[in-house]
């Protein structure tokens, strides 16, 4: 069973950046399609970004779009989010998961953007 563990975030002025990292350990993610999703106080968990196994082809949400930056590194089983100029909306927990068919959930990482 894979395990997914969370790190970089904390409390950033907007305007700031971030750069949270996924470490997977008990298998390998290489063959697998990976996301961060993020889940603000009283609201739902939501996709961010995407990112193929193996061309590495990306996809954001429109609200990250131009800001935000997932990346890969298979031979260290991690996934990376680089978040620049950081807004207080996107104050939340952050999660990566496989995509489309998420497993157990880390438990994620807390980023609070002040204004």
């Amino acid at each position: 069973q894979v395990q997914l563990v969370e790190s970089g975030g904390g409390l950033v002025q907007a305007g700031g950046s971030l750069r949270l990292a996924c470490a997977a350990s008990g298998r390998t993610v290489n063959n697998w399609a990976m996301g961060w999703f993020r889940q603000a106080p009283g609201k739902e968990r939501e996709l961010v970004a995407t990112i193929t196994s193996v061309e590495s082809i990306t996809n954001y949400a429109d609200s990250v779009k131009g800001r935000f930056t997932i990346s890969r590194d298979n031979a260290k089983n991690t996934v990376f989010l680089q978040m620049n100029n950081l807004k207080p909306e996107d104050t939340a927990v952050y999660y990566c998961n496989r995509f489309p068919a998420p497993v157990n959930w880390g438990q994620g990482t807390q980023v609070t953007v002040s204004s």
